[in-house]
């Protein structure tokens, strides 16, 4: 395990306790770390993470790991409760045998929550990249309860228990969680967790159906079963009963992604629409999609917003996957290039893209559109110029972030200014010219900060602005953006 990342605080203390004043075993929490555990120092300087703490909170806590430099530990008593403290929404959730791990924040206020992740964003920009953006924009917020459209719940049979288990594993274990109810998944499929589990129970294939994939649409909720043998007609017959009670559309997985497939064809598509432009998006329950609907289309608006598309502009989307960017961007430019690692995601996105063409009145015809398939991580300078010019670019990478095209971008600009050490410019990197303006959209601070290091000290950028955006309320999760200018 590696050791864990203290960020500061995002709300100051009502009053600050020197730890040599304090009673003997007490402890004054003074951050809280990436992981969700508050951080304090003992008399001697270590640092310990304590799990369930929350900052300028005074603590007892119980020591369960040490190393040389830090220690972690659980709570065992507060006896200064923080103001932000809040009572959990769900029974699940807390540092009790059995807790469920899927989220770990519900004890701090969700306006604090998202206080703490504008810091981590603020903090990995500075203490990774040495980058400090020029304007901090408003967190984009949205519920904090019933937004989780997308999940992936574990099936267990537990012989000793006598009973199916479904949901996220318990904290820090494989186990997973007898989890009655769960309010961050949608009202309808918190209020289906009971009925799934008498489903499983009495299926003849309740020992080899490991894991239920959730995927909400507007209109279509679909749950995707894997399971590891053929299903029996019983079986099949149970699933179709279960469909036509609870409006769910079943599809069956027997071995991997791209075996998934319709229980009964026919039916309506799984889909979310992007109302502010027009734009209808269909996937299947195992294409990439956000977990928040409402946060996603709030994010693709202000994206856009932010990178200020001109109608005779050229726009490269970077990771599209299935266009949720791409096609909103073909409302406004002349020309859009989507470019994503997925044959699969590409094939998808040229079929929403048409989709979305043939509906458009003939006065919002989206722009002409290409997408290409392109393994982005591993992207050159030569790859890079062979795509061509564009206005503005949109980012939105995995977790690994966008590491090879930041480089390629930062080597051009270091071989055009003939930096010590740079390469030669790639053939006809002359009449290339980068990007005036890119919305970098992030989901981990880490790698946005990396890639932000190189954009802003190499590559000739500036970071205009920078925000977080909610998209897991009540987990560490740190879902952001960036705006870089070309100087």
């Amino acid at each position: 395990m590696s050791e864990p990342k203290e960020l500061s605080p995002s709300f100051e203390p009502t009053a600050q306790d020197s730890q040599s004043d304090l009673p003997e075993g007490w402890l004054q929490v003074q951050s809280m770390d990436l992981d969700a555990q508050g951080v304090a120092r003992k008399p001697d300087g270590k640092v310990i993470f304590i799990d369930g703490a929350l900052p300028f909170e005074l603590v007892t806590a119980n020591t369960h790991r040490k190393k040389n430099n830090w220690e972690q530990a659980s709570l065992v008593a507060i006896h200064r409760e923080s103001s932000q403290r809040v009572r959990p929404g769900c029974p699940h959730f807390g540092l009790h045998a059995g807790a469920c791990g899927g989220c770990k924040m519900q004890h701090l206020h969700v306006g604090a929550q998202v206080a703490v992740k504008q810091r981590v964003l603020e903090d990995n920009l500075w203490h990774l990249g040495k980058v400090k953006a020029q304007t901090m924009l408003r967190p984009i917020e949205g519920p904090s309860w019933g937004y989780r459209y997308r999940a992936r719940l574990s099936v267990r049979h537990v012989i000793k228990k006598g009973q199916v288990l479904i949901g996220f594993h318990e904290r820090k274990s494989r186990y997973v969680a007898d989890m009655q109810q769960c309010p961050v998944l949608p009202p309808h499929v918190d209020a289906m967790l009971m009925p799934l589990r008498a489903l499983i129970a009495g299926m003849d294939a309740r020992d080899t159906c490991p894991q239920i994939e959730l995927a909400c649409g507007d209109t279509v909720t679909a749950l995707v079963l894997r399971h590891l043998e053929p299903l029996s007609a019983d079986d099949l017959a149970r699933l179709r009963a279960f469909a036509a009670e609870h409006h769910v559309q079943w599809w069956l997985q027997p071995k991997g992604p791209d075996t998934v497939k319709l229980l009964d064809e026919g039916g309506e598509l799984l889909s979310y629409a992007l109302p502010d432009f027009g734009i209808t998006m269909p996937f299947k329950p195992t294409d990439f999609t956000q977990v928040n609907p409402h946060i996603n289309r709030v994010l693709v608006s202000r994206a856009l917003r932010l990178l200020d598309v001109q109608p005779h502009e050229r726009v490269i989307d970077w990771f599209c996957g299935l266009g949720n960017f791409t096609l909103p961007l073909a409302t406004q430019a002349r020309e859009v290039l989507g470019i994503e690692g997925s044959e699969a995601l590409v094939a998808r996105s040229r079929e929403n893209y048409a989709l979305n063409q043939a509906v458009a009145p003939d006065h919002k015809a989206l722009a002409a559109t290409d997408f290409v398939a392109r393994n982005l991580f591993e992207m050159t300078p030569e790859m890079l110029v062979a795509d061509g010019s564009a206005d503005k670019w949109l980012v939105d990478p995995p977790r690994e972030g966008a590491f090879a095209l930041a480089k390629a971008l930062a080597d051009i600009e270091q071989a055009r200014i003939g930096a010590e050490g740079a390469g030669p410019l790639p053939t006809g990197a002359e009449g290339w010219a980068p990007p005036k303006r890119i919305v970098y959209v992030s989901c981990n601070p880490a790698t946005l900060a990396r890639d932000a290091g190189l954009l802003v000290h190499l590559a000739g950028y500036r970071c205009t602005a920078a925000g977080m955006v909610n998209m897991f309320p009540h987990t560490a999760h740190v879902e952001s953006m960036a705006v870089f200018e070309r100087d």
